[in-house]
């Protein structure tokens, strides 16, 4: 493929497409963005075209991808909430390749999840792996990138976590907090998907960070890190949900659910292979852990409200 002049990101005003976004602005391309929020501050100051990402308009999609070399996808839901069910995603999702693939786009790179998988037990998961299935049909060159837990600021189940141990006076942990995670940067994930953007041959990759650690020695850097003390607690992952769901009352939201306490568990938040990006969490929280977890990131307004 030719020098990138225009792209199309998903969500280029919240999270990972926002760090795609900017990688993209700072090589010079035009950068275009489909947005459920319109409303949403533009972090970017103007340089990005925001246009509705309205699944119901698949011709006023389509015509918002016209003369775009690259989509990016970040689209995707956490939880089911309403009307909004994994099922209906997947449906989205592949409304968004079709309009993608009308428009003319050469390429479309897609951040999925690691172990996505349409056989999963997991309907997250699952629903993750259908759609990847639905772009590998879709007839345009594509590649998937496959992120660990990613962390970097406005990230969400991180700062989350850091914010608990700072608030409370202990942290459950479901079970016995021996399995493992792999933090990946999330600039690290959108250098990756930029560099995906340029070739034309279909593939799937894992975007993964370099430490691998059990989830009980993650919330111990992070404690140590920010330099509070709250005491860990191993519960039945019954318990640990319960206590979660009394603190998703008090900040009325979803703070976790149960099918991502069950991935952790089953070890599905890393990578089977050597890790493809450089940041460290622990060099990260060098600089940021002074301001991670100082306010709770809601999904529901993020997303839902």
């Amino acid at each position: 493929m030719p020098q990138l002049e225009t792209a199309v990101v998903t969500g280029a005003f919240s999270y990972t497409g926002r760090y795609i976004a900017r990688r993209l602005l700072d090589d010079g391309v035009s950068v275009r963005t489909l947005t459920g929020h319109p409303d949403r501050p533009d972090p970017f100051g103007g340089r990005v075209k925001a246009a509705p990402l309205d699944f119901s308009d698949p011709a006023g999609l389509s015509r918002s991808m016209q003369g775009a070399d690259v989509f990016f996808n970040t689209y995707w839901v956490r939880f089911e909430r309403g009307q909004i069910t994994f099922d209906r995603a997947v449906e989205n999702s592949r409304v968004l390749f079709k309009a993608a693939a009308e428009a003319g786009v050469s390429r479309i790179v897609h951040i999925s999840v690691s172990y996505a998988s349409s056989g999963s037990s997991l309907p997250y998961f699952r629903g993750k792996g259908r759609v990847e299935e639905a772009l590998e049909g879709a007839g345009v060159s594509y590649a998937i990138l496959r992120p660990t837990l990613t962390f970097g600021d406005g990230d969400i189940l991180m700062n989350n976590m850091a914010w608990a141990l700072r608030r409370f006076p202990f942290f459950p942990i479901c079970g016995n907090g021996d399995y493992p995670v792999q933090p990946v940067y999330v600039g690290d994930v959108a250098a990756q998907a930029v560099a995906a953007a340029s070739g034309s041959e279909n593939f799937a990759v894992d975007s993964a960070g370099p430490e691998t650690l059990s989830f009980e020695d993650l919330l111990r850097l992070l404690a140590s890190t920010m330099g509070v003390r709250c005491r860990l607690v191993h519960t039945p992952p019954s318990l640990g949900l319960t206590l979660t769901r009394m603190v998703s009352l008090m900040v009325r939201d979803v703070v976790l659910t149960r099918d991502e306490v069950h991935g952790l568990m089953a070890g599905l938040l890393v990578s089977g292979h050597p890790p493809t990006c450089t940041t460290s969490l622990t060099s990260w929280l060098e600089d940021n852990a002074n301001d991670l977890g100082r306010r709770y990131t809601s999904e529901l307004d993020r997303h839902f409200r």
